[in-house]
């Protein structure tokens, strides 16, 4: 990939929130090649709409609290089927994952490379139990 290291990190970022969150499977795509209006897309799925928006709305925060950045547009907020973050270099696509299944953005963008994001760090299982404890359930590993 020739994805500059901001885009990248970015992704990385992006993912990591959704994960936190739920969110399935976080793919990085990248259309540097075939794109000039982004470097790269991520795709990320969850199973109920409540989730969808709630990621979305964390990824946001995130991206802000960690550069200062809004998205230059949104789409599909308030409905939470199919959320676009658009961040010029970096667009993130957060949908049911029915939606995600139907839609195969991976496999539309199938001639440009796409990859698995790894979010299994120890940072991750830490935010995992975190969130476990914090539900009243025991934190497993």
């Amino acid at each position: 990939m020739t994805l500059p290291a901001a885009t990248r990190n970015l992704a990385t970022l992006v993912a990591h929130a959704a994960h936190d969150l739920g969110g399935i499977n976080p793919v990085l795509v990248d259309v540097t090649s075939k794109l000039a209006l982004a470097d790269a897309f991520v795709v990320v799925s969850a199973p109920t709409d409540r989730q969808v928006r709630a990621i979305a709305e964390d990824i946001m925060d995130r991206v802000w609290a960690n550069g200062g950045r809004r998205p230059a547009h949104i789409e599909g907020r308030s409905e939470g089927v199919w959320v676009l973050l658009d961040y010029s270099d970096l667009l993130v696509h957060v949908l049911l994952d029915g939606e995600r299944e139907f839609y195969a953005l991976e496999r539309l963008w199938g001639d440009c490379p796409a990859v698995p994001i790894e979010v299994d760090t120890e940072e991750a299982r830490a935010a995992a139990v975190a969130r476990a404890a914090a539900h009243g359930a025991e934190g497993r590993q």
